[in-house]
């Protein structure tokens, strides 16, 4: 993700996402195969659909506080998402600069969890007592970032996070990763002829040995048939707990490819306007398990 123009929101994205690729080797992986097919010529030449962060939903944190670095920005709040089963609400955010990604933030609906993993959480969110973001210099890139790369609270213990993970593998997720990018999105569609599809895509990334997330199908699809969306599975990252180090699901990858609008099939310049826009929830739903137990140690 490399931007012509470095305003502050450039800046910050572009940090974050070094931070992400690092964590998150499929990432050099994909873009390295892509580079040597000759399919780009560096990273800078994806196209990055959205980026997605994953939030606890208590007080001080959660959607209403991380959208405010965003919004400040330029972005736009809009349609609002429920995910019932995984406990979860989300919205998307859109810039008037078609050259920036969506964003997509979720949160965990911490009220509806059983006492135990309430208790769980309460104790390391209890230990923000002020919406954190309302204290930054959105201005400042290097606050941003810094705020964007530090922990909320302190070092979870491995007990607290299994015991998480045995009723919402978000929850265990977050209270260990918290503000990491959750993923970035290439954006097939983008891509030449051979492989602006998600079918071949998705063939050509199967070959190079990426993992894919099967729940749901390997491709997920809207119901309007216009938004196709895949996903690797997460890779494992070594992860310090107050008892020694364990491996955790990290960070994906996901690709999208959005249809073209019937009505604008003939059009010879097509551009982002004419493109399925948005998100499907029932899409959304299955490419969060992408760092769900199941996935990730079925693949492993």
């Amino acid at each position: 993700m490399r931007f012509k123009e470095k305003k502050t929101i450039n800046i910050i994205l572009e940090s974050l996402f070094d931070t992400y690729s690092k964590r998150v080797p499929d990432v050099k992986k994909i873009t390295s195969a892509l580079i040597e097919k000759k399919i780009i010529s560096n990273q800078s030449e994806i196209v990055n659909d959205h980026i997605a962060f994953r939030t606890m939903g208590v007080k001080f944190l959660g959607i209403q506080s991380l959208e405010k670095i965003f919004i400040y920005h330029g972005y736009v709040k809009k349609d609002f998402y429920s995910f019932e089963a995984k406990k979860l609400n989300a919205f998307w955010y859109s810039h008037s600069d078609e050259n920036m990604p969506r964003i997509f933030i979720s949160e965990l609906k911490v009220k509806e969890l059983g006492e135990n993993s309430k208790a769980i959480i309460s104790k390391y969110t209890n230990q923000v007592t002020e919406d954190p973001v309302d204290k930054l210099d959105l201005n400042n890139p290097n606050e941003v970032i810094d705020f964007l790369s530090k922990p909320l609270w302190s070092l979870p213990s491995l007990n607290d996070y299994n015991k998480l993970l045995n009723e919402t593998e978000y929850g265990s997720w977050v209270i260990y990763n918290r503000y990491y990018l959750n993923h970035y999105t290439i954006s097939v569609h983008e891509l030449i002829d051979q492989y602006n599809t998600l079918e071949k895509f998705n063939a050509f990334i199967v070959k190079i040995g990426i993992k894919l997330n099967d729940s749901g199908g390997l491709i997920k699809e809207s119901k309007d048939g216009l938004l196709l969306q895949s996903s690797s599975v997460a890779n494992k990252v070594k992860a310090n707990f107050i008892e020694g180090s364990s491996l955790i699901s990290g960070s994906y990858v996901e690709f999208a490819e959005r249809k073209v609008f019937p009505q604008y099939r003939n059009i010879t310049k097509i551009k982002p306007i004419h493109r399925r826009d948005g998100f499907e929830a029932s899409n959304a739903d299955k490419i969060f398990e992408s760092t769900y137990k199941k996935q990730v140690e079925k693949n492993s």
